[in-house]
């Protein structure tokens, strides 16, 4: 970002406040944004590390700007479509509502920014991966995470290049497992490996020892998995227990302590591929995220949802500065124009709303830990 933006953003928070009325009672203008994601079920864990970048993102801009009053609104879209698209119609119909951080899950991205699209309202959001999301040709959709036409075939050169050639794939039947395991099989044949197989299970599924019976026969040197950590463990571990003891390799929605909890032991020598850079104990991001929350560890979707966060607070600061006012579709039109700087990330949209700058991470699971092995740019 310029210098003069950093200064824009902070002067316009500083000296504008509009007049609509105030829903506080203090006489400021009061804008929100809303958070959606699965804030219960199996994939929590990943939501609620969402809404722990975002409280990040918020305490420290509303600690510094004081002219405005900006609220948080959380919805737990639970990664089902139905209640994604019930609270997608719930946020866009409240006109103070400036952006969506969210959704977490593709399946749930996907649906919910139609609706969102009627009533121009920005989407920004930090996981969802299946290119289909900003190949709608909507201009208020982005995305500060890369693609799966990206992470996939990252995924696919690596495990070939660590010699391991002949592999079966397994997804979880959604638009996210099913998208990455596309990419990943197209490359890998692309590169000469073998697949000798593939089959789907279904999310909620606890058992599968009978599907990794029959992969174990084909005797492949590895199997990949389309989908997130909880069937992404139980597969890893009940493939040991049958005597498949080869590696699981998947993608970002893997890249959660919980994978390794449920997946003891059995996870070790699994790899893991992740959209962004390794976020290290020595980074102002994880010390200032420790002071907020002492208790939690950082989750793999936390920063993305803080910097997403962030450019909203720039958007509408923008707008006031130009305009007096804040507006849905000069939001849109702006976000287009808005590079986002950190040390570990930089933002900036192309014309379907995704992030030019893709950085991607490679794990190994090692004696109970995610291990970097490789960072790809």
């Amino acid at each position: 970002m310029r210098l003069w933006l950093v200064f824009l953003v902070i002067f316009s928070f500083f000296v504008f406040s509009c007049g609509k009325g105030s829903e506080s009672g203090e006489g400021r203008d009061v804008y929100k944004i809303a958070v959606a994601a699965p804030l219960t079920g199996d994939i929590a864990t990943l939501g609620q590390g969402i809404k722990r970048g975002v409280i990040l993102a918020y305490s420290e801009i509303t600690n510094i700007y004081t002219n405005v009053t900006i609220k948080l609104e959380f919805f737990d879209d639970r990664a089902n479509e139905g209640e994604a698209v019930n609270i997608a119609e719930k946020i866009a119909s409240d006109d103070r509502v400036i952006g969506v951080v969210g959704h977490l899950n593709s399946g749930c991205s996907i649906p919910a920014s139609s609706v969102y699209k009627r009533k121009n309202l920005t989407m920004i959001t930090p996981a969802s991966t299946n290119p289909k999301l900003t190949l709608q040709g909507f201009d208020n959709v982005f995305r500060v995470c890369p693609t799966d036409a990206q992470q996939g075939p990252i995924a696919a050169r690596f495990v070939f290049k660590k010699g391991l050639k002949r592999g079966y794939i397994i997804d979880d039947k959604t638009e996210y497992g099913q998208g990455l395991a596309d990419e990943f099989e197209k490359e890998f044949k692309k590169l000469g490996g073998v697949i000798l197989g593939r089959d789907s299970i279904s999310v909620g599924a606890r058992n599968f020892k009978a599907l990794l019976t029959k992969i174990k026969q084909s005797n492949p040197d590895f199997v990949f998995f389309g989908g997130v950590y909880v069937e992404g463990a139980l597969l890893t571990k009940q493939a040991d227990e049958v005597g498949l003891n080869v590696p699981f390799v998947g993608g970002d929605g893997l890249k959660t302590d919980d994978y390794i909890k449920i997946a003891g032991v059995s996870a070790n020598g699994d790899i893991v591929t992740f959209i962004g850079m390794p976020i290290d104990e020595k980074s102002e991001f994880y010390k200032k995220y420790k002071l907020l929350f002492p208790n939690d560890e950082v989750g793999p979707f936390d920063f993305n949802s803080y910097v997403a966060t962030k450019i909203l607070f720039i958007t509408l600061t923008n707008l006031l500065e130009k305009n007096g006012k804040y507006d849905r579709n000069e939001a849109n039109n702006l976000m287009k124009k808005i590079e986002f700087r950190d040390p570990y990330f930089v933002v900036k949209f192309d014309e379907k709303g995704d992030n030019v700058n893709s950085i991607f991470t490679v794990y190994t699971v090692k004696n109970g830990v995610f291990e970097v092995v490789e960072i790809v740019k």
